[in-house]
């Protein structure tokens, strides 16, 4: 049953079981007798408590003005009679009550207090009513309507510098009494928040007369004896302590035996009203209270707390108006604690987020508070109290505790909440939610046989004593208590009887703090946190020495038969014989390694031979095959699967061979497309170390699975004897990557005026033949030329020495000029020229790739001219000119498509053919550097570019050049028609979108059980079907032969889907960093499973799964092994890469998974080169999987041919729109600025805007974002402490800095910055924490230990990017920048779009939340499009093999 912990001051909780049960004070003895009080006492006016604090010699005490003390009854020595106590009894143990105080003590208070502040009238004056100085109480308004933000700053400070600080000496007293407390609540004395009890009511009389009064009295039983403590209800009630302090019940002061008292109004038990009537009888002194207890939420919606005292027992109606903020507190903790409980319970399959969890506490109300709505600074209110409940919640034995939930780590981690030893429980009794789950997986039998042959034999694998040694932090409760000896895991136990092979804890003793711990060390999502990681980890290359075993014991040597070649030095046999054993050429055999600990390798022999200078010695060449073990797959690949790599092991001695092995090739099937769904035949395979097959080529480096290839001809006959297919291979691959220059002209060009250099007709290298008339890319610097939008001198945050830190007392924190979303790193694009001459030194006829050089036209991108507004031109364009400079060929990196704007083709505009390939650009008019002016462009250019230009001007044996080589002109001329699409967890549909628009997909179907994101999709894709539905059980009824889902939509047939594309949510897996057997159950439930049924039911030619980058680190790789192996065990090529979609156009990093698949026969795409320049420390795209280093085959891992996009690219031209707006079309209200506006932005030029809309912030949250500076970098650290008047009417507070920070020392003008005990070193207490303040209280608590939480209420830069666009922009979210660079609010809807790169006219659907989360949720369309360009190329090469074929 789920309960709930109340914590006290100390982090200690109080416990009282589900009904009544409760922690009694256990000590009924005689204690400080200061109890009693007046009926008529007026204690200081609440006014006047605001700043009044005073030393402890000095506090006025209420027991000070009794003359006389009661004392307490009964004692634990005294015995009590059942039958004998009744209350009337106690009468004569109370003759000596209290006199009441005629006079009203509040003016000797006020004078007393006026002597402790003897302050000069001429800086402070004193209110006379209110008895307050106007400088203590200076506020200014919250305009959030105005616009310069800035400017609200300055006028603010100037208002309140005099109000914030007093004089010196004040000032000086303060210093003195900031930490000054209650020696007996605990509460600050100088807090705004204390307040102090007013009197008793009128005619009140004492506890144990009142529950005399006929009114009251109840019977029990048949005798009709008098209840032995009674139950009654108690309205109008005040609690509080001696010092006359109202006191808050859940603070631990009961717990810890501190008197305090209670007086109000008793009411029958019968009664439900709270109202005061004439049946409510006045009481004072109620008490010691000695116990507090919930009963639970009646039907779910109604709680009831209870006090107890030594007489009676009292159920709470309705506080006192000045008691009524420390009860509303307790309110807000159940409703709080009952909303988090039962969402987490229900939803906890989701794995929600911090965003998740506050937009579901929105959307909450408190009844007892006139349904006030719960708020993200109530939840950080009390954000110990809700973990404490969260952590007591019972979860299933083998589920992992609700604490590890990303929602409450990340609560955990803002607030800096630890878990501690708690001695009081209590419990309440939430309504039960029916627990929800994925629906169960639908697997076909492949994936099913799939994950069931490797968790026969690979459970559990794991150091259990290493992992129980983790598990323990040893501070909180469940470290300290025993094994229950009920649960699972402890019947399990040797000591309970059990088998004792189990390495569970007690259920009851799970770690909170260690449980969290683990949860974020495997999931490291924090940029920051993963490099560092990245760092820290020794990231081994993969060796690529073959570790042959060279010498070792001779084995007895026999040739069989007569050579088959024989040269100078060594001869070759096809046979031979060891050891007794007959080997020819071709056999398989494992071959002994160099070192124990690697298995023996299997090889096949390829030729062998023995030296004529030591003839009783044999060597061979084997080409080495790759255990699944040693790919990527590690121990999840099959025992038995080997993989072809190229990777030979030369002059190898026979003596190494151990024995025969049996390898065999399989074959895809003819059929292979129609077996999907299938159930599978298993081989008979047994692993006995030396049987083995094969089927597909893994490439080391990149970790690509590829079909086989085939065997080049020899092209020497010469050497047909000692010829070897993987090591051509192998040189042919290395040889493309070496420039090699050929066609010498016999006369050289004009330009060519060195008499070292000989010019000649092209270079070939990767496959591309560049020539005169080519453009290329070059490397950055190539030209030096300037570029007036070089990010190196853009605006970081920099430290302002002369800021008054009693103003800004955060501002200290930004010295580490944190670079999240700054561009200063970002580098150029490529240099662009265009090939006047391909020269060389030295006459040949070999010249080596150093002496080869180029006669290039500078190209000027418009950052490198005098251009006003660079940045409003295409990020294609480029500026002619006749300068020409000699490079290296060593500064290629690639060639360009370069077109003068008229010749591009008839057929299609200028934006469509350029957008068709990243790598095509265009120039209109030329530079002159001289003159620094723009002009036309000459003659001679013009044809540049021009299909049916003429031939060379080159003499000699030269052939005529062309811009693009001819293989490249025939993969463009084939026409390819789209692919039917299939989309799964299609949300709104970025993904196939992107891949839409680079015309590789045509969107038939579309999956989505969201129904705002479905109509989102549909709305978008008019052709679409889109399900609305459960994939599962769409994926069952497909299985099941079911033509239509059960909405009536006709369901795609085997052999209609092309193209698989989907992200599967990874929400079934927690965030623990192992895979036992719950975690299997899980995965094989999970949508990842299904996704990859999808693909093994349809087969369809190319397959795509987008994920998170983390996606590889889940369970160690274990996620990322076992999808990999399902579609190699399907017959699939496969492989995997992180991409970041900043390379691809759009102003955000966000780095993602990506698996590509494709079918046999089919060429498996490679992945796209950034066609964007993007910051470094973004673009950190290696994965390391068990000590193993993978890269994709990305080259271009530095520059790219265009800048990057920032945000000012992005948005810019959006109109200025007010936090909350919710219009759904608006104008624009201005032309486009840039070219990724221009590209945005509909073509119809009268289309409106849409979904202009942001979030509207509570007040003082609102207020936080009106004073952040506009200036970049800015976020939290630059708020000011002061007190402001919010919209709501209501004020914040100055947050009290109380504390000694040992880490950070004091400010430069003496003050302290510790919030929390923390800071000094102590433990975090309760009563430190502060709310309502400007800065909030949370930050400063735990910015030491989070990097100075840097981003938080943080401000994008126009010239940056956008952290990783969320699902819900939270300023104290996980990704906390997401305040617009200069507006006073958190960005918009369209805003956020934009940063994903969809189009302007994109639709999303259903309420701001929903469109947000349905933006956050997709995969950009850009990089979608990218993509897809690859997989385009990937079918035509296919098609073109097909064609030779």
């Amino acid at each position: 049953m789920p309960s709930i912990v109340e914590t006290d001051d100390t982090g200690e909780k109080c416990n009282v079981s589900g009904v009544t049960v409760s922690s009694k004070d256990d000590s009924c003895g005689p204690k400080n007798e200061n109890s009693a009080y007046s009926s008529n006492l007026s204690i200081i006016p609440s006014q006047l408590s605001l700043q009044q604090s005073t030393c402890n010699a000095k506090q006025l005490t209420i027991k000070s003005m009794f003359s006389m003390k009661r004392a307490r009854s009964p004692t634990d020595n005294q015995e009590k009679s059942p039958n004998q106590k009744k209350i009337r009894s106690n009468v004569d143990q109370n003759k000596n009550e209290v006199d009441m105080i005629e006079k009203n003590p509040g003016a000797m208070i006020v004078a007393e207090t006026a002597k402790l502040y003897s302050i000069n009238e001429s800086n402070v004056d004193i209110d006379k009513e209110t008895g307050k100085s106007d400088s203590m109480t200076q506020h200014i308004d919250d305009n959030t309507d105005k616009s310069d933000t800035s400017g609200n700053n300055v006028n603010e400070i100037k208002q309140n510098q005099d109000g914030l600080y007093l004089n010196s000496e004040l000032k000086s007293f303060d210093n003195i009494s900031n930490v000054e407390k209650c020696d007996i609540c605990g509460q600050f004395l100088n807090n705004s928040d204390i307040i102090y009890y007013q009197g008793h009511p009128q005619n009140a009389v004492e506890e144990f007369i009142a529950l005399t009064n006929d009114k009251l009295v109840l019977t029990s039983g048949d005798e009709g004896d008098i209840m032995e403590r009674p139950q009654t209800n108690i309205t109008g009630f005040s609690i509080f302590d001696e010092q006359g302090h109202l006191c808050p019940i859940d603070c631990g002061l009961i717990e810890n035996d501190v008197r305090i008292h209670m007086s109000g109004y008793l009411k029958s038990i019968c009664s439900d009203s709270p109202d005061i009537d004439e049946e409510s009888i006045p009481v004072k002194d109620v008490g010691p209270i000695i116990e507090w207890f919930i009963h639970g939420f009646d039907g779910g919606q109604k709680n009831c707390i209870t006090l107890s005292t030594e007489y009676g027992e009292y159920n709470l109606l309705k506080p006192s108006d000045d008691y009524t903020p420390l009860m509303n507190n307790l309110y807000e903790k159940i409703w709080l604690s009952k909303v988090v409980v039962e969402y987490l319970e229900e939803y906890h399959y989701l794995q929600p987020t911090y965003e998740d969890l506050l937009e579901v506490l929105r959307e909450a109300t408190i009844p007892e508070l006139n349904d006030k709505q719960m708020s993200e600074e109530m939840l950080h209110k009390h954000a110990q109290f809700v973990c404490d409940q969260v952590v007591n919640l019972e979860t299933d034995e083998d589920d992992e505790p609700l604490i590890t939930l990303p929602c409450m780590r990340e609560l955990i981690k803002l607030m800096g909440i630890k878990f501690g030893k708690r001695k009081f429980k209590t419990k309440i009794d939430y309504k039960k939610v029916d627990k929800k789950a994925w629906t169960r997986a639908t697997t076909t039998p492949l994936v099913r046989k799939t994950f069931e042959s490797f968790f026969t034999n690979q459970l559990d694998k794991t150091n259990y004593e290493l992992v129980l040694r983790r598990k323990r932090c040893g501070i909180c409760e469940a470290c300290q208590l025993p094994d229950c000896g009920e649960c699972n895991a402890c019947k399990a136990m040797a000591k309970f009887g059990g088998h004792g092979r189990t390495k569970k804890a007690c259920v009851r003793r799970l770690c909170p703090n260690m449980a969290v711990e683990q949860a974020n060390d495997s999931e490291p999502d924090d940029d920051e946190e993963y490099e560092k990681m990245a760092e820290k980890k020794h990231q081994d290359k993969i060796d690529d020495i073959v570790p042959v075993k060279l010498t070792g014991n001779n084995r007895k040597i026999k040739w069989i038969g007569e050579p088959i070649k024989a040269d100078a030095t060594k001869i070759y046999y096809e046979k031979v014989e060891i050891e007794g054993s007959e080997l020819q050429i071709g056999d398989y055999v494992m071959v002994e390694t160099s070192q124990p600990n690697i298995p023996a390798l299997v090889a096949r022999v390829v030729y062998m031979w023995k030296e004529t200078v030591n003839p009783k010695l044999g060597f061979f060449h084997g080409e080495i095959f790759i255990r699944s073990s040693d790919t990527v797959l590690g121990e999840v690949g099959d025992p038995r699967e080997v993989f072809l790599g190229d990777r030979c092991c030369h002059g190898a001695p026979l003596s190494s061979i151990l024995r025969k092995a049996y390898v065999e090739k399989h074959q895809t099937a003819t059929d292979w497309f129609k077996l999907g769904g299938k159930e599978i035949v298993d081989d008979n395979f047994e692993d006995d170390g030396k049987t083995y097959f094969y089927k597909k080529y893994y490439e080391r480096f990149t970790a690509r699975f590829e079909d086989l290839p085939e065997d080049p001809q020899c092209p020497n006959e010469l050497r047909k004897h000692r010829f070897c297919p993987s090591c051509e291979r192998k040189t042919k691959r290395d040889s493309k990557n070496i420039p090699k220059i050929s066609g010498k002209l016999l006369q050289k060009s004009e330009i060519v005026t060195e008499t070292d250099r000989t010019e000649w007709t092209m270079v070939t290298w990767q496959n591309y033949e560049y020539k005169k008339g080519c453009a290329v890319f070059l490397r950055p610097g190539t030209f030096k030329l300037k570029n007036s939008l070089n990010s190196s001198n853009s605006s970081i945050s920099q430290k302002i020495e002369k800021v008054d830190e009693d103003i800004y007392p955060e501002y200290y924190r930004k010295s580490d000029n944190n670079l999240r979303g700054s561009n200063i790193d970002t580098g150029e694009p490529f240099c662009v020229g265009y090939i006047a001459a391909v020269i060389a030194a030295g006459d040949g006829p070999l010249i080596v790739p150093q002496d080869i050089y180029l006669k290039v036209n500078v190209l000027y991108r418009p950052e490198n001219t005098n251009s006003r507004f660079p940045q409003h031109e295409d990020l294609n364009v480029v500026y002619w000119s006749d300068e020409i400079r000699e490079v290296s060929f060593s500064a290629v990196v690639g060639p360009c498509h370069l077109i003068y704007e008229p010749n591009v083709p008839q057929n299609c505009t200028l934006q469509d053919w350029l957008e068709a390939d990243p790598n095509r650009f265009y120039f209109r008019m030329a530079y002159n550097k001289q003159s620094g002016q723009i002009i036309d462009i000459p003659q001679h250019a013009m044809s540049v570019g021009r299909v049916d230009r003429g031939k060379d001007k080159g003499k000699g044996k030269g052939k005529s050049s062309k811009p693009i080589n001819q293989n490249n002109t025939k993969i463009e001329d084939i026409k390819i028609r789209p692919l039917r699409t299939l989309d799964v967890f299609a949300g709104c549909g970025g993904l196939s979108d992107g891949l839409h628009q680079a015309g590789i997909a045509e969107c038939k179907w579309a999956i989505e059980n969201l129904e705002a994101a479905a109509h989102a999709y549909s709305l978008n894709n008019k052709n679409c079907i889109v399900f609305n539905e459960d994939c599962n059980a769409l994926l069952k009824d497909a299985i099941d032969g079911v033509t239509h889902s059960r909405g009536g939509l006709r369901l795609p047939k085997q052999g209609e889907v092309e193209l698989l594309c989907g992200g599967p949510p990874c929400q079934g897996f927690s965030g623990m960093n192992r895979f036992n057997s719950r975690e299997y159950s899980n995965f094989k439930n999970s949508l990842v499973a299904s996704y990859l049924s999808y693909c093994d039911y349809y087969r369809p030619k190319y397959f795509i799964l987008e994920n998170v980058r983390n996606f590889v680190a889940f369970k160690k790789g274990m996620v990322l092994k076992l999808t990999l192996r399902a579609l190699l065990d399907m017959g699939y090529q496969c492989t995997f890469g992180i991409l970041q979609a900043g390379n691809y156009g759009v102003p955000q990093t966000r780095r993602r998974l990506i698996i590509l698949a494709a079918a046999p026969g089919y060429k498996l795409p490679l992945y796209p080169e950034p066609t964007h320049v993007f910051s470094r420390r973004a673009c950190s795209l290696t994965t390391t999987i068990d000590g193993k280093r993978f890269v994709t085959n990305i080259q271009w891992d530095d520059s790219a041919p265009r800048r990057t996009c920032t945000i000012h690219d992005a948005m810019s031209d959006l109109p200025r729109i007010c936090n909350g707006a919710n219009k759904i079309e608006i104008e624009y209200g201005s032309m486009p600025e840039s070219h990724f506006q221009r590209l945005i932005r509909s073509k119809d030029e009268t289309a409106k805007l849409r979904d202009h809309i942001c979030k509207n912030m509570a007040p003082l949250i609102q207020a936080r974002i009106c004073r952040i500076p506009t200036t970049a970098g800015s976020d939290w650290r630059d708020l000011p402490n002061i007190s402001v008047t919010l919209s709501d009417g209501t004020k914040c507070k100055v947050l009290q800095y109380r504390y000694e920070d040992k880490k950070n020392g004091r400010s430069r003008s003496g003050a302290l910055r510790g919030v929390c005990a923390c800071a000094a070193g102590g433990v975090c207490s309760p009563a430190d924490k502060q709310e309502h303040t400007l800065i909030p209280w949370c930050l400063p608590h735990t910015a030491n230990r989070h990097n100075n939480w840097a981003g938080l209420y943080g401000r994008v830069s126009w010239d940056g990017y956008f952290s990783t666009t969320v699902t819900d922009p939270e300023p104290m979210g996980k990704q906390g920048r997401v305040l617009h660079p200069e507006q006073p609010r958190v960005v918009s809807v369209r805003e956020c779009a934009r940063s994903q790169g969809f189009r302007d006219t994109y639709l999303f659907v259903g309420s701001v939340l929903d469109k947000h989360r349905q933006v956050g949720n997709a995969v950009p369309p850009p990089l979608g499009a990218a993509l897809g360009r690859e997989i385009k190329k990937a079918l035509t090469s296919t098609l073109i093999k097909d064609q030779l074929l």
